[in-house]
Order: structure tokens, then sequence, then C-alpha cells
């Protein structure tokens, strides 16, 4: 079957029944994210009864000092995070797409790969390990340096893939109207590459931002995220203000990623 369909130059998207069986994967896959932005709107007290439209919960999530803290930290661990990674990032992706070929390429691009492939409770336990081991306690600094590893992948993948479709010629140019490596950097590789570094800042910071159980492995007291905020709330169960503020975190996440697609494919 497979092979008559590759004869005839058809994709698996021609296999009968794929559309349906689409549907009800992303019927599957999006239909709680539709019901909890739904019900975050309702004006019940009970997460799973609607009565009619209401904002109250917004304003009853607005209102929490608590729930405020705890935006404010993740606010600033994602911003501190996700721009130290970034820095990192595009200096890794500048040496193994732009410096010379060495023995250990290959295997420097795996570990820089290596906190998204292994798995996140894998990371988190490995990381507290650490912190644990050296005796470090910095508060807020612990849970930066935790999120700054595990975000530079997630930096390092569109500023990699901006640099390797960016026009080789420009660069060769102005060596040969006698610019230094510097001077080059600055004038034309940098004003190229910008749109793969604001997009993976902005894919980092939204990592970051949505990261749970490194957060939850590393914080310190003081120091509680939004993600493990609402954790908590959820030991008392699923309440209306807790599907108001997953439903800010839903916008804000989309809102960025989007910025982050649209930014990455900027001038490709």
């Amino acid at each position: 079957m497979i092979g008559l369909f590759k004869r005839k130059g058809l994709g698996v998207q021609d296999f009968p029944g794929f559309g349906g069986f689409s549907f009800l994967f992303y019927l599957y896959l999006y239909a709680p994210i539709v019901v909890l932005v739904v019900f975050s709107f309702n004006a019940n007290q009970s997460a799973t009864v609607w009565t009619g439209f209401s904002l109250d919960w917004y304003r009853a999530a607005f209102a929490n000092q608590a729930l405020r803290q705890a935006a404010g930290n993740s606010l600033l661990i994602a911003v501190c995070a996700s721009m130290v990674a970034t820095a990192i990032a595009t200096l890794a992706a500048l040496g193994t797409s732009r410096g010379a070929k060495f023995k250990g390429l290959q295997l420097s691009m795996g570990a820089i790969m290596l906190p998204l492939v292994l798995p996140e409770i894998v990371v988190g336990v490995a990381t507290l390990a650490l912190f644990s081991t050296i005796g470090l306690s910095l508060g807020y600094g612990n849970l930066i340096i935790a999120h700054t590893v595990f975000c530079i992948p997630f930096a390092y993948l569109p500023i990699r893939a901006r640099l390797n479709d960016m026009d080789l010629s420009l660069e060769q140019a102005s060596a040969d109207l006698y610019a230094g490596p510097w001077r080059t950097f600055r004038k034309v590789t940098l004003p190229l590459l910008m749109p793969g570094i604001f997009s993976g800042l902005m894919l980092a910071f939204i990592v970051s931002l949505d990261n749970f159980v490194i957060s939850m492995m590393v914080s310190q007291a003081g120091t509680t995220t939004l993600p493990i905020f609402i954790f908590g709330l959820l030991r008392m169960g699923v309440t209306p203000d807790v599907n108001a503020v997953s439903t800010l975190i839903l916008g804000v996440s989309v809102l960025f990623v989007s910025l982050s697609y649209l930014l990455g494919k900027k001038n490709a």
C-alpha cells in the first residue's frame, strides 16, 4: 500500500481516514484547553457548572496578593534566565556554525541539546543534587541558574537556524572591504542575526515562565513561581480562579510563541 502511494506521488495525508483521525487527535488535544478558557468566564463558583458570563474571577485573580507575588517572581526569573540563556546560546551558535571546525563539534552540539532531550524530572533532580552537594543557596539565584541551563537549547535552535540561512557572501564582502572580524560581526552578522536572537529570547522566556518541574525541585522559601502557586491551588480542587490564571498564562504563552515564530520567519 505504501509503495503504491509513493509511486503515485501521494503523501501520508492521502491515506483513507487520515483527515478524520487528525480531527479526532486535535479535538482530544485542544478540547480541554477550550473548556478551561470558557469556564474561566463562568459566573458560578463551580468550575464545571455554567451559569453565565462574568469577569469576576479575573478580578479576583488580580486582587490576590500571593498570586501577584508569584507572578512577579516568575517574571523576574524568566527575564534573567532568558537573557543569560540567549547570550550563551548566541555564542554557542556562532562557535558551532561560524567557528573553525574542531574534533568535538558534534559532541559539543549534543551537550548543548542535552537538557532538551533528557526528561525534565531528571534535569530537576540532578540540579537539586548539585546545589545540595556544593551548598548553593542563592534564593532566586538557584532558580535563575537552573532555568538558564534548561532554556539554552530552546534559544540555541532558532539562532542556529538563522545563522544557517544567512548568506555568507555578505560577511565575505565585508572582509574583502578590509573590515576586521569584530567590525564584520557588529555591522553585518549581528544585524542579520537579530530576528533569530529575539526569537530565541522569547522562546526561552516562555519556557522559563511556564516551567514547573525544575522550579518545584530547586525553589526555596519566598521564591514560589506562578506554576507552583497554581499547583498549590489545585490541591483544593479546580476552581474558576485557577481557570482564570491558567487562561492568562495560556494567552501569554501563545503570544510569545507566535512572536517567536514570526521573528524567526522575518527576512528568512
